[in-house]
């Protein structure tokens, strides 16, 4: 399950940190995040997909490492973009 184009260039602009910027940890964060969100609606319809659930996995372990990075290298940039997407509390 991908995102949509415009999906993705709303969460650039949304979370990009300067212009034009794709690599950064908040945005492939906020992606990686929405795929996410998708995957598990999917996967309350679809319960015995279970190879879709395997990738489902990998991208939150992931998404957990560049969290990880992220706290590591600036914790204020880290609690900032955990408020922003809603996924601690």
């Amino acid at each position: 399950m991908s995102i949509t184009a415009e999906e993705k260039s709303r969460i650039l602009k949304e979370f990009a940190t300067k212009e034009g910027d794709t690599g950064s940890p908040e945005v492939q964060i906020a992606i990686l995040t929405s795929r996410i969100s998708t995957l598990t609606e999917h996967f309350k319809t679809h319960k015995k997909d279970n190879h879709g659930r395997r990738g489902l996995l990998k991208m939150v372990a992931q998404r957990r490492k560049l969290l990880d990075y992220l706290r590591g290298k600036e914790e204020a940039r880290y609690r900032d973009l955990i408020k922003r997407l809603g996924i601690r509390r």
